[in-house]
């Protein structure tokens, strides 16, 4: 029976420590979850500036749903695209300083949707080892020739571009890394764009609404724009919300329009959610103070975290990964925080390189320097 395999290879990543499970959540997204009706500490959301229960934005999508009920009803291209899904758009384009922009229902759907529309076969794809998987597969799916570089390594990626004569040419990659939470060297990727006609799509899924001015994103963390870049930031993380948007030139996103498939053939987003983005956005715009506490709890962490048997990877940003090697020490480790109320995901392959398994540890805005104290006090326990 197909099912028997089914439940052998099941089994086979149980022992080797990779099976995946859901825990269900009986409330809403906060420091502080209720899980199985216990309670715990939560590092694990990308919920990066609390806004996720932000009162304001649960009124904006209840006004939302008052005013266009609680479905798009159909796609953007047939009757599905209202009002609100239009302010938005003109919103999230002056946001991140681009002359228009395009609403999708998932990040995952506006990466698989903006490469297969702007590359295809005789083209050719330049990606870094460690992007999202959501790229990964926009590659696969477009057709067009890949090449994956080393990660952040701008002089192997500067080589593959110059054996690369003909179609054209795309660079893709992760702006903050997610399970790394690295910052991609975007004005040396650029430059190399510049030197070789080519475009640069960056996926900010975990720098919109966190870096740069007003939380703008990486774009604005580097101070630099070029009509040569495709940004791709989403709406679920700091945004609070759900969904995600390109952001690019008006004739990138008319091609988009109408050859990105993920956009054509796919029901609007409720109409509600636009409203609350728009909300999220002026808190985002105004949020430099939650910025700045976000900041100074990223460095207690980091300060609190030396000397640990388990290093914490390079990372500015509020994804610090606590690298600890070995797939059942990493599940055990977390297992053990998790004991003490406090809930840290374990990320395993294939998510993350062989032998490279770690608690990804996620800090937020709404979390208080006790919280952090707490965590820190409770990993020291652990490795003595």
């Amino acid at each position: 029976m197909p099912f028997t395999e089914l439940q052998n290879e099941l089994n086979e990543r149980a022992a080797q420590g990779l099976l995946r499970q859901r825990r269900t959540l009986q409330g809403p997204q906060s420091p502080h979850i209720l899980v199985d009706g216990k309670e715990y500490l939560s590092f694990c959301s990308n919920d990066y500036l609390g806004l996720a229960n932000h009162p304001q934005l649960v009124a904006a999508m209840q006004q939302g749903a008052a005013q266009y009920g609680v479905g798009a009803g159909a796609a953007h291209l047939v009757s599905g695209h209202t009002q609100a899904h239009h302010d938005l758009e003109i919103a999230l384009a002056a946001f991140v300083k681009k002359p228009a922009a395009l609403l999708f229902s998932t990040g995952y759907m506006a990466n698989l949707g903006a490469v297969r529309a702007l590359v295809g076969k005789g083209d050719t794809v330049f990606a870094d080892k460690l992007n999202h998987a959501s790229l990964n597969d926009a590659m696969q799916l477009s057709r067009a020739d890949m090449q994956r570089y080393r990660h952040n390594d701008i002089a192997q990626l500067a080589q593959l571009l110059e054996k690369t004569t003909s179609g054209r040419k795309l660079i893709i990659t992760d702006a903050v890394f997610s399970m790394d939470g690295d910052i991609a060297p975007l004005p040396e990727l650029l430059a190399l764009c510049e030197q070789h006609d080519a475009w640069l799509l960056t996926d900010d899924a975990h720098g919109f609404g966190v870096l740069g001015e007003e939380g703008r994103g990486s774009l604005a963390h580097f101070g630099f724009a070029a009509p040569r870049i495709i940004y791709m930031a989403t709406l679920g993380k700091a945004a609070g919300v759900s969904g995600a948007f390109v952001a690019a030139e008006q004739v990138v996103i008319d091609t988009l329009i109408n050859h990105a498939r993920s956009y054509i053939y796919t029901t609007a987003p409720p109409p509600a959610l636009a409203s609350a983005v728009l909300e999220s956005l002026q808190l985002i715009e105004q949020g430099d103070e939650l910025r700045a506490h976000l900041q100074g709890l990223i460095e207690q962490l980091r300060n609190g975290l030396q000397g640990l048997p388990w290093k914490l990877m390079p990372s500015e940003t509020a994804i610090q990964p606590l690298l600890v090697g070995d797939n059942q020490s990493a599940l055990e480790l977390s297992a053990a925080l998790r004991e003490r109320g406090i809930w840290v995901a374990a990320i395993r392959p294939p998510t993350v390189p062989q032998g490279t398994a770690r608690l990804r540890i996620t800090l937020s805005a709404a979390h208080s320097a006790a919280d952090v104290a707490r965590l820190i006090g409770a990993l020291h326990e652990l490795a003595r």
